[in-house]
């Protein structure tokens, strides 16, 4: 069964699921790296096809990954889709939280498409909006904006051990 990590961008979903899964011996998925690999840049996927456009291709990766048994790391907006919620309800979800002050240099020079024009300000409204589908989701929730990454993994292992 895979662990899912949610959260905004930036709040060390890659990070923490690439040392995640080696930690417990099994594959690790970012499903927005996946979407790179097949369809190219997301910021020209988004300049071409439109976030709705952007949404449907993550979908079809998401879906994917959530039936592998690997550690997966979620897009910041894949949660918006309601089969993906759908999907989440039956895995362990762990939603990453994250401080606008610890974001800001996480995300400096990024070049995100949803921050291009707003930056932190932009990642605030975003990270707002989300939250409430974020903590519907989540069977644990551990904020990373001072947690070392060691930290945060021993957490989720000791909640999860089982389940990897």
């Amino acid at each position: 069964m895979p662990v899912v990590l949610i959260g905004p961008m930036g709040a060390g979903k890659t990070r923490v699921g690439m040392r995640l899964a080696a930690s417990v011996g099994a594959s690790f998925i970012d499903t927005d790296a996946r979407i790179v690999e097949r369809y190219g840049p997301i910021p020209e996927i988004f300049a071409e096809r439109g976030e709705p456009g952007f949404r449907e291709l993550e979908r079809e990766v998401v879906a994917e990954a959530l039936h592998e048994d690997a550690v997966v790391s979620l897009g910041g907006g894949a949660v918006l889709d309601l089969d993906t919620r759908r999907d989440l309800a039956e895995l362990p979800v762990v939603w990453l939280r994250v401080t606008p002050q610890a974001v800001a240099s996480r995300l400096a020079g990024g070049g995100r498409p949803l921050l291009v024009d707003g930056g932190i300000e932009a990642w605030r409204r975003i990270n707002a909006e989300r939250e409430p589908v974020y903590a519907s989701l989540a069977d644990l929730t551990i904020d990373t904006s001072r947690r070392s990454v060691a930290r945060i993994v021993a957490d989720i292992t000791g909640r999860f051990g089982d389940h990897e």
